[in-house]
């Protein structure tokens, strides 16, 4: 049987998740009974209880762009808008770190690069209020 087999994937042969009680038979989310051996329920991809608690664990999930987007509670432009905004603000803060003023004429450039910067973190935090999805009414 391994002759048929020829290139395929190391995951692929992977054991299944081990055999759980039959009280996490059913998922949480939409109640269908996982199929055995599964470890995400294969309607609507809920991770089992066992498999919930490892990533849960795991930090760097929430820097995925739509756990934060989920969180925050915005739509996608709204929230490329928000990072915008606080890139032009965290670009203000940096300026001292960044430019060294010896005469006047340099501190007024700098200054000119502040208020640049924070019209448009403005901007883009306007953009991102305007962009935002305003959640239907139901009748």
């Amino acid at each position: 049987m391994s002759e048929v087999m020829h290139n395929t994937q190391r995951e692929f042969w992977r054991p299944p998740a081990p055999q759980q009680s039959t009280a996490d038979a059913a998922c949480e989310r939409c109640g269908t009974e996982f199929m055995v051996g599964s470890r995400f329920c294969h309607v609507c991809g809920t991770a089992r209880q066992g498999e919930a608690a490892v990533s849960a664990r795991n930090w760097t999930r929430y820097l995925e762009f739509h756990n934060i987007q989920e969180g925050l509670g915005l739509s996608t432009a709204s929230l490329i808008a928000f990072f915008l905004g606080a890139v032009c603000v965290l670009f203000t803060v940096a300026t001292d770190w960044i430019y060294s003023e010896r005469t006047v004429l340099e501190w007024q450039a700098v200054q000119a690069f502040r208020i640049q910067a924070l019209l448009g973190a403005i901007a883009a935090f306007v953009a991102g209020i305007l962009l935002k999805k305003t959640p239907e009414a139901k009748d």
